[in-house]
């Protein structure tokens, strides 16, 4: 309470959330949606993306604003960026971790703003393996990919991965595992989702794509391992498979667990090295369906240098579509999220629209939004504008919603 004992206007609880549709059969993109204990006002989540301002992997008063400012403008569900589970495992010295008691409280700080909005937060959980120790792009020469050294924050002898391969010749070529350090890996993903639960968080998400960890063991591109972790799909599925179980059992059954997945390497044209692809991505699908996993959050790429993407507006709807098509067809209901290249409100409306009223011809369950949330914090208000629909603002803004008298 103030001074003159008002009560100050931001305590106030929300009792309708920022994005809330207030009108009847509005599109699919602004219906709510209920996943375990997580409900959700619409389907636009803020996809997690890196913002290298952590120090030494604590949140700091940027990431409070950040996603504050995000949160409080009405997505279903905010993501924050891609969170290591071990020091080693940061794309960069800036990057956010998880590794350590004391990255609770400021993780903590900014869930508990973003839930006094009656908004929901989640956490992306990963390791960068053979991609860490790199320079955060503002700090790079010329913006090109570099070493960070020691002097740097870096840890240039410490690089992990299943096998010696580097991601290319600007990066180190990084250390294979033991299996010790596997199994020390495995735990070290469900220390940290214990404290992400610590700290309120309403979901959490394993990252296997682009090129992290996780997506070098499922590569046989990239895990050239003989042991119980390489050679057949079976064992280079593995290291996740584990992850999952381990986290899983950390968490709550009231949170949902989501996967994000590179559905294909786009290397098929290099038909002399196997690469992973469509196919063991459908089958990795259904096995996470079978453990536990709500979501499967579909990506691409990020695995290898010599990628060939075919960049079109669709790209990566498409693979999302195929996916959800081929669970649907099975009789599996997990989710299926999509992201990449979703920055319209009409791409986002169209992304989760059942087609001519059938779910099995739906892109997607969920609209993961990345970079056109950067460019407009306030993506979902101008999305139910342009695709006319009544929505609740936060009641600071309410004159903006007023015409001007003079």
């Amino acid at each position: 309470m103030s001074l003159n004992g008002c009560i100050p206007a931001h305590t106030i609880p929300v009792k309708v959330p920022t994005g809330t549709a207030l009108q009847q059969d509005p599109p699919t993109l602004f219906t709510p949606l209920k996943i375990r204990g997580l409900e959700m006002q619409n389907r636009i989540v803020v996809s997690p993306m890196g913002t290298w301002s952590a120090e030494h992997g604590h949140l700091t008063d940027f990431h409070l604003v950040h996603y504050g400012e995000l949160a409080f403008r009405g997505p279903g569900l905010t993501v924050i960026e891609a969170t290591s589970v071990l020091p080693n495992g940061r794309t960069s010295p800036q990057d956010s971790g998880l590794w350590a008691d004391s990255q609770i409280a400021p993780l903590k700080r900014v869930v508990d703003w973003i839930h006094s909005r009656s908004q929901k937060v989640g956490i992306q959980l990963g390791h960068a393996g053979r991609k860490s120790s790199m320079l955060a792009p503002e700090m790079a020469p010329t913006r090109a990919p570099a070493i960070a050294t020691e002097s740097e924050g870096g840890w240039p002898d410490d690089v992990w991965a299943p096998s010696a391969l580097p991601y290319s010749r600007e990066y180190v070529t990084p250390k294979p595992l033991s299996v010790e350090g596997i199994r020390c890996l495995v735990q070290a993903f469900a220390d940290a989702t214990r404290r992400a639960v610590q700290a309120g968080v309403d979901f959490i998400e394993l990252h296997a794509a682009h090129g992290y960890l996780a997506h070098q063991f499922l590569s046989p591109l990239t895990n050239t391992r003989t042991d119980e972790y390489g050679g057949s799909f079976e064992n280079r599925i593995r290291f996740l498979l584990e992850c999952v179980e381990a986290v899983r059992a950390e968490m709550p059954s009231s949170i949902p667990l989501s996967i994000r997945i590179s559905a294909t390497e786009w290397m098929e044209w290099a038909v002399e090295r196997p690469s992973w692809d469509m196919e063991q991505s459908l089958r990795l699908a259904k096995i996470l369906a079978d453990m536990g996993v709500d979501i499967l959050d579909v990506s691409s790429g990020g695995n290898h240098s010599e990628q060939r993407i075919l960049l079109e507006p669709n790209y990566q709807l498409d693979l999302a579509h195929s996916i959800r098509q081929a669970l649907r067809r099975d009789g599996i209901g997990m989710l299926v999220a999509a992201v990449g290249f979703i920055d319209s409100p009409e791409v986002a409306r169209k992304t989760t629209q059942a087609t001519d009223g059938e779910d099995e011809k739906r892109t997607a369950d969920l609209a993961f939004v990345g970079r056109a949330c950067l460019r407009d914090p306030s993506f979902v208000l101008r999305s139910a504008k342009e695709l006319g629909v009544a929505v609740q603002w936060p009641f600071q803004f309410q004159m903006a919603l007023r015409k001007r008298l003079m």
